[in-house]
């Protein structure tokens, strides 16, 4: 028998975030320690003024970072051939996240060849009464996981049978502070908000581009359970059967069913927003009357994605899915001629998958007179809940629920086939049918955006379902020629397919702070399909070293692309384009330096390159519409959605087992990466949005203690990178910025206690 018990407690400290007390929250913000919402709560009266916080009108101290684990795990040999094992985990972390440094800019371009401007919301410039939206972001995040694992077999012989059961939850309170004051001030250059006779506060440009606020408080808990039960066994028959050529031996036959749920609960996130009027001088009338200060005020503010609904909003939304798969595999190994082993495989799959969506929206609606004079600095939201703002359920209803079903089913055949010692071909096909469904269920007065539509229109019920279907067969073939001992040649086809989530597929809107990016889905994309090609080929000429190159291709049929609308406000949306592909090289090195000198016994140097070229070719009526002469910018392909254009990895390990010392740098960059696609409407131009390469360093110290006791320093995200998405691509000379935040450098310290007996 053998037993292995394991004890880790680690803390860590944040250089943007520890320590803080300036901590963005909310009054009843954070967590308790096993990850339930302290500010959630179910929905008050109907009608009534509720209680709780609506804004980030308070701060607290970030304390440091922590994760423990427990594990635990053993194997009890009963007899010869009976042998049982268990293993049990739990693992814990509690991190805290913070950054004040946030920028979140909507542009577009109004006239062909112009530089980008404020995207003009609710009105424009000419009429003197519009909103913009430049951000500055101030974000502060609590999250709590958790997991247990248990698992557990039995070996009998040649049969085997496990059970695995997991849980997890993760749970987040994220308090998110956005303010627009750059709005203003790019119209006004030198703009003082203190001053009343600024052009800026005159009565007639009061609402030009005002200074507005918009505070979002989300608790998000997240669990999963999942039950696995599976099996191997060698099948007593078919023992040393003669085929042809062929030795055929005994059949392997593996299955599995799994059961699992999973629950994202958003009980009452918080939205609100305001508008800030400075004081204004206003002139006398009739002339002869002296001018007068009208008061500084601070009135409601309802961005246009949220314009039925209130400026305070409680958002409740629970996900829930529920899954059964069982899968079957029967494999038939045998000798060839050669005398080398071959196999083939048969096999069964089914996935069913449920899923339902609600949610319930609250706000004050029709609350449009309301206001609060008091200075910018004096948050409404800080006493809006003891005044008179009575929340409720609507009219109007806004809200869409639906039901999504899911069925996959599917079944192969594939054959691994020796021609030789130094050859061998991998080929098979797989039959699969596909359902997918979505009902959904709208409330009285709900909209939705129809794609190509820049207007919202009522949604009636069936407006919006889905039901996809698609029955296919997907072959593949491969094979693999090792010429030299050293040196392995790998090449494969394979046809594949790519689903569309149901967030994809769905016209719920989605945003994660008010003011914030917008997504929302298109149930008109259907499933893509895909031919891959990939060669690799590997030369290792001492144990130790490595070389390796590889060649890959996509061909891909409907792509799903997200690409950016404009419906007086910005979206995201995905759409089906018509035809990409996807093309690269993969590059690796590994090297043993102890090969070279025993000095450098332990020291191991690797590094990776991944190039990639992208291309996807626009719809015909979106090359239209960008070379119209109200945009003028003639587009009909691009790069692909979430294709980096090259990825690079460098490591340098030192293992120093005398010492009992290990080290290792990790280096990784990822280049310029295209996140949505252009857009058009009404003469408005949205140029493409790009996330900017950014590198990151992380370097790791474990010292073995004692035989029993290890001692692990961890530093990550050194260069501490700024994350930043621009607008750039054709359309526009040079880039824009359009999001920028950065994390700050985590380091940790940890001790590990691992007992065997």
């Amino acid at each position: 028998a053998e037993t292995i018990l394991q004890f880790k407690a680690q803390a860590g400290y944040n250089t943007q975030t520890t320590g803080r007390r300036d901590f963005l929250t909310y009054q009843g913000g954070g967590l308790t320690y096993w990850g339930d919402g302290r500010g959630a709560g179910p929905p008050q009266e109907n009608g009534t003024s509720w209680t709780g916080a609506v804004g980030t009108s308070a701060t607290g101290t970030a304390p440091p970072d922590y994760k423990w684990s427990v594990d635990a795990g053993t194997r009890l040999e009963l007899d010869d051939d009976v042998v049982i094992g268990g293993f049990t985990s739990f693992f814990y972390e509690d991190t805290w996240e913070y950054y004040d440094n946030g920028v979140d800019d909507s542009l577009w371009v109004v006239d062909p060849g112009d530089p980008m401007t404020p995207e003009s919301i609710q009105g424009t410039p000419s009429d003197g009464d519009f909103k913009t939206a430049l951000y500055d972001v101030t974000r502060g995040a609590q999250e709590v996981q958790w997991s247990w694992l248990a698992t557990g077999g039995i070996e009998i012989g040649e049969q085997s049978f496990g059970v695995t059961y997991l849980r997890t939850r993760t749970a987040t309170d994220v308090a998110t502070l956005a303010e627009d004051t750059r709005g203003k001030s790019y119209y006004f250059p030198d703009y003082d908000v203190n001053d009343p006779a600024d052009p800026g506060n005159s009565p007639g440009n009061r609402t030009f581009a005002p200074w507005n606020r918009t505070e979002t408080l989300e608790y998000t808990d997240r669990t999963t359970s999942t039950l696995i039960l599976n099996g191997d066994h060698v099948l007593p028959i078919l023992d040393d059967v003669e085929f042809g050529p062929f030795l055929f031996q005994r059949p392997e036959l593996d299955w599995s069913w799994t059961t699992a749920s999973s629950t994202k609960n958003q009980p009452d996130k918080r939205q609100f927003g305001s508008l800030y009027l400075p004081k204004s001088l206003n002139p006398g009338f009739p002339p002869f009357l002296p001018p007068f200060v009208e008061p500084e005020l601070q009135v409601p503010y309802k961005p246009d994605a949220n314009f039925t609904l209130g400026n305070v909003q409680h958002l409740y939304k629970n996900i829930q899915e529920e899954t059964t798969q069982t899968s079957v595999n029967l494999l038939l190994p045998f000798e060839q001629w050669s005398g080398d082993e071959g196999f083939l495989k048969f096999g069964i799959f089914d996935d069913d998958l449920h899923r339902t969506y609600d949610q319930e929206s609250y706000s004050n609606f029709n609350d449009n007179a309301a206001q609060y004079q008091a200075p910018w600095e004096d948050f409404w939201s800080a006493v809006f809940p003891d005044e008179d703002h009575p929340i409720s359920d609507g009219p109007p209803f806004v809200d869409v629920d639906y039901e999504g079903r899911q069925r996959i089913f599917a079944w192969y055949a594939m054959a691994d086939v020796p021609l030789d010692s130094w050859i061998k071909l991998i080929g098979g096909a797989r039959v699969e049918s596909i359902d997918l469904s979505i009902e959904n269920f709208p409330e009285a007065d709900a909209t939705w955006f129809p794609p190509g539509s820049i207007a919202p229109v009522k949604l009636n019920p069936g407006d919006a379902d889905v039901d996809l279907a698609k029955d296919t067969v997907l072959p593949s073939i491969a094979f693999e020629i090792v010429p030299a001992a050293n040196l392995t040649l790998r090449g494969s086809y394979a046809q594949t397919i790519a689903l569309p989530t149901f967030k994809e597929l769905t016209p719920i809107l989605q945003q994660e702070y008010l003011g914030g990016d917008i997504f929302i889905g298109n149930p008109d994309i259907v499933i893509s399909d895909v031919k891959n090609y990939d060669l690799r080929l590997d030369w290792t000429p001492y144990l130790g070293g490595l070389v390796s190159a590889s060649w890959f291709h996509k061909d891909i049929v409907n792509p799903i692309e997200y690409v950016q609308r404009v419906a007086g406000f910005t979206y995201t949306t995905p759409v089906n384009y018509p035809k990409g592909t996807i093309t690269g090289w993969e590059f690796e090195v590994r090297q043993d330096l102890g090969y070279f000198t025993e000095g450098l016994t332990g020291l191991l140097l690797g590094a990776n390159a991944t190039l990639i070229d992208s291309n996807v070719l626009l719809p015909e009526d979106e090359i239209a519409a960008f070379a119209g002469p109200a945009i003028d910018v003639p587009i009909t392909s691009r790069p692909m959605t979430d294709a980096p254009e090259y990825l690079y990895n460098l490591f340098l390990t030192y293992d120093i087992p005398e010492t009992g010392t290990q080290i290792g740098v990790f280096y990784n960059f990822t280049g310029d990466t295209l996140i949505a696609g252009a857009g058009e409407s009404d003469g408005n131009f949205v140029p493409s949005v790009y996330q900017k390469s950014y590198g990151i360093l992380n370097f790791t110290l474990s010292q073995e203690i004692s035989e029993w006791l290890r001692l692990t320093f961890q530093a990550k995200n050194l260069t501490n990178p700024t994350y930043r998405e621009v607008y750039a691509g054709p359309g526009i000379d040079g880039e824009y910025l359009k999001k920028s935040f950065s994390l700050g450098i985590d380091l940790s310290l940890s001790l590990t206690a691992r007992f065997t007996f």
